[in-house]
């Protein structure tokens, strides 16, 4: 059964797509219209790195059996898909248009897939014992979770790390590290039986080459646990926010190796907390096998990118997990600088819209125990 498929984001987004192309199924992208025109015209272009070969793998979507389709937010009914993908950072899902798209995948009650390191407010609804009310200042725009349903809303961990090679369009995608989604099933019977036919579906699909069929690395991974995909939230404090330094950014290798000791630390740290709100070791990722992979990523994170290229919005996990962590009266110090240096860069890159001069902190204060990450 062939499947119909709707990606908000036609970014990280189209390294799902290709995958789902592949097998298949009928995928359509959100995007903007300049980028939504270039895909329809000339389709995508993701590159694979594999194993044992010297030069990327170029896998184009008018290669591949399914059908691609691009879109703007506005051109979208959410009730004509099977399945929605959230594949948009979450800063960009109060933009206007992508906002009332939301606000109608929500009311169609289809079941929807976030494939972004900030989880979505629904999903955090399923963890027992979480206090998601005090959790919404950490969004860009809380309002856009209101009506969705917990049981049609799961996550999956954004492992595979891809990017938009700042010399080619952007109907193109580079993936660096070739890892799996690791999704939470569904609440709801039927959704969750829905992406196991996909998991299925990625994992039979091959690509063909003048070598013949091979198998293509990246595949969707449907777990019981509901906590799987928080497996991602101590490699985000470990690496991808610790890129972020007062006056510069550095590379997510040598945030994570250039005190391996203290990385160590504040990543068990964070692993801690996760196994409080209820994960089980095994569904998190070791911290040696995370510093392996994290041996190949030589760029900073997305979030530093952005931060630095003068974003005023960026995805919060920081702010999130610290008070998380205080619901359960804990604090590390690191992640504590961490929120802080995050506060004042984008405080920076917010002075010329707001009156006033001087650093931008949230206000509300955060009473807790004090716990060192070591």
């Amino acid at each position: 059964m062939k499947y119909s498929i709707l990606v908000l984001g036609a970014s990280y987004g189209s390294l799902l797509g290709t995958k789902l192309l592949m097998a298949g199924h009928r995928v359509t992208l959100v995007c903007t219209g300049p980028t939504a025109e270039l895909i329809n015209r000339d389709g995508t272009v993701v590159r694979f790195p594999l194993r044992g070969r010297e030069t990327l793998l170029e896998i184009p979507s008018h290669s591949l059996s399914g059908t691609l389709t691009a879109l703007t937010p506005d051109a979208v009914d959410p009730g004509e898909y099977d399945l929605i993908v959230l594949g948009m950072q979450e800063a960009q899902l109060g933009a206007q248009g992508v906002r009332e798209l939301m606000t109608r995948v929500a009311r169609a009650r289809k079941p929807c897939l976030a494939i972004m390191n900030m989880p979505p407010l629904a999903y955090l609804k399923r963890i027992p014992g979480l206090d998601t009310g005090a959790l919404d200042h950490c969004y860009t725009n809380p309002a856009v979770w209101k009506d969705f349903d917990p049981a049609l809303t799961t996550l999956a961990s954004p492992d595979p790390q891809a990017f938009r090679p700042s010399d080619q369009p952007k109907n193109v995608l580079q993936v660096g590290l070739p890892t799996n989604f690791k999704a939470a099933r569904f609440d709801a019977a039927e959704p969750t039986a829905l992406l196991r036919r996909l998991e299925a579906d990625i994992e039979n699909a091959r690509f063909q080459t003048g070598d013949g069929a091979i198998e293509i690395p990246v595949k969707l991974k449907v777990h019981d646990s509901i906590f799987v995909p928080l497996a991602k939230w101590p490699m985000l404090i470990t690496g991808n926010y610790r890129c972020i330094r007062s006056h510069d950014m550095i590379p997510i290798k040598d945030a994570v190796h250039g005190n391996f000791t203290r990385s160590r630390e504040i990543y068990n740290w964070v692993a801690n907390l996760c196994t409080g709100l209820g994960a089980e070791p095994d569904d998190l990722v070791p911290f040696e096998k995370y510093a392996k992979a994290a041996e190949s990523l030589g760029k900073p994170s997305s979030a530093a990118r952005a931060l630095f290229a003068g974003a005023k919005h960026i995805e919060r996990v920081d702010s999130l997990v610290r008070r998380i962590a205080s619901q359960r009266g804990l604090q590390c110090d690191t992640l504590h600088e961490i929120v802080m240096l995050v506060d004042e860069r984008l405080g920076r890159n917010r002075l010329p819209a707001v009156s006033g001069a001087g650093k931008w902190m949230d206000p509300r204060p955060l009473p807790m125990n004090r716990e060192f990450c070591q």
